[in-house]
Formats: C-alpha cells, structure tokens, sequence
C-alpha cells in the first residue's frame, strides 16, 4: 500500500512538471531530462510511469481536459437561463486556463500534436447543447443560429488563451482575463451599434452575468 501510493505520488508529480514544462516550452522543445529534473526525479524513475514523451504528453492532455469537465459539472447542472450558462461556462474556461497549467499545456498540445484530440472537444459539446436550447427557448436572435454562436464562443477562448499568454514572462499589468471577457460578453448580447436598441438588459450577480429581458416566443 505504501509502495503504492508513493507511485500514485510520483506519477501525479511527473504530470504537474510536465504539465509547467510542455506550457511553457511546447511538446518538441520539452525533453524527459528536463521534466524530471523539475519533477525532483530521477529519469528511471520518469520513464518507470512514462516510457516516451509521447505517452507522457497523452498524460497530460488527458488530465488537462479531466480538471476542465470536473469544473464545468457543476454548471450544466444550473437552472438559470441556458445563455447565461453558455457566458458562466465561458468565464470558467477563462479562469482554468489562467490557473491552471494543465489546462494551457492541454489546449497547446492539441494545437502541436496532429491526430490527438483538442482541448475544446471535452467542453464544445455542452456549449452546442446548451445553444440549441438557448435558441428553442427564444433567447437567441433568428440571425444567431447556434453554429454561429458556437464560432463565437470559439474566438472568444481563444482570445482568451492568446491574452493570458501574452502576459507569460510581461513586465507589464494586465487585467483578469475573467474580468475582459465578461466585459467582451456584455459587448457581445448588449450589441455595439448605436442604430438599433439593445436586445437584452445586462446586470452582475455576484462573479456572473444576467440577461434580462422579454425573450422570444419559443420556436417549434
């Protein structure tokens, strides 16, 4: 038993350094070596758990899309309205990918690893999902189908992930990547163009956003 959990440790140990090393480096200039020596272990012991840096990277994306499902649980199972789900679960994404770098190492790997899958596969469906009952209920524009609003949600986290890197190794301040895009998101339903009124009324809960408003009859 004892043995057993000192395995559990070092693997988990392993992963965190790898998690750091290949957000930080990317997979092709990342190396065994380097992991274990920020892991504070030998190299037999690394390829013990880890024989390639191909499984290891497998190890990590796994983990990095694992901690993403296990935060957004609790939201799907929320009962406010389903477009204000889509913005809370958006702003959790945001949050994981400042926090935590299994999250950014998962995203990164997906983008320089060819045939494995992406970060944004583990949450992408709960985000359609949540749009095409957004859009039966009315509470999306007839000229907002769900798949454009799925492209959206895309760019946003994106955006968010190029932000939150851009600030890796800055001198500068930068704002909370949750904090600018709430405010993207309340650009985004309030509408920008001084030609038409604001479809919704927007309003802070606490850490969230609330749409307001009259919504739509519900479509058939």
């Amino acid at each position: 038993m004892v043995k057993q959990e000192r395995a559990l440790r070092t693997r988990a140990a392993v992963i965190t350094a790898a998690s750091v090393e290949f957000d930080r480096a990317g997979y092709d200039g990342t190396t065994l070596a380097r992991i274990s020596k920020v892991a504070g272990i030998s190299i037999g012991a690394l390829t013990f758990h880890f024989p390639t840096k191909q499984e290891l990277a497998d190890a990590v994306q796994l983990e990095g899309r694992t901690v993403t499902l296990a935060a957004l649980e609790g939201r799907a199972a929320e009962t406010r309205p389903v477009l204000c789900q889509v913005v809370d679960l958006t702003l959790e994404l945001a949050r994981l990918m400042e926090e935590e770098p299994s999250v950014r190492s998962a995203i990164r790997l997906g983008r320089e690893r060819p045939g494995t899958d992406s970060w944004s596969q583990a949450w992408l469906p709960m985000v359609r999902e949540l749009l095409d009952q957004a859009y039966v209920a009315g509470q999306l524009r007839e000229s907002a189908p769900p798949a454009d609003v799925v492209t959206l949600v895309e760019h946003l986290t994106n955006g968010a992930e190029a932000y939150i890197r851009s600030r890796i190794g800055a001198e500068a301040e930068f704002g909370s990547t949750v904090a600018r895009l709430r405010r993207v998101w309340e650009l985004a339903l309030a509408g920008v163009s001084a030609d038409r009124p604001a479809p919704q009324v927007l309003r802070h809960t606490g850490d969230r956003l609330t749409v307001l408003g009259e919504p739509e009859p519900e479509r058939m």
